[in-house]
């Protein structure tokens, strides 16, 4: 299992993005959770297999229609999580 933390940057609140994680994250069996953050970019822990988690990374960064990335930090983690679903923060 990889576990990550992507910080993503870009026109990412009001377009979606969470929603459209989270539909992502369904299609690769990927498990965590996504949240918006005051300084308006979004912050996403995930876990699941290496190829699921690279697949998911490149969705991400392409984003949903209306959005804009314009950088996505990736920090590997150490520690699985075991998370049992994937889930929208507030």
């Amino acid at each position: 299992m990889r576990v990550v933390f992507l910080k993503v940057e870009g026109h990412v609140q009001g377009v979606g993005f969470r929603y459209f994680t989270s539909l992502i994250a369904e299609n690769h069996h990927i498990k965590g959770w996504v949240r918006n953050t005051p300084d308006g970019n979004v912050e996403i822990e995930a876990e699941g297999k290496e190829y699921n988690i690279e697949a998911f990374i490149k969705n991400i960064k392409e984003g949903p229609r209306f959005s804009r990335v314009e950088k996505v930090t990736v920090t590997e983690l150490d520690q699985p999580k075991d998370y049992k679903k994937f889930e929208l923060r507030y």
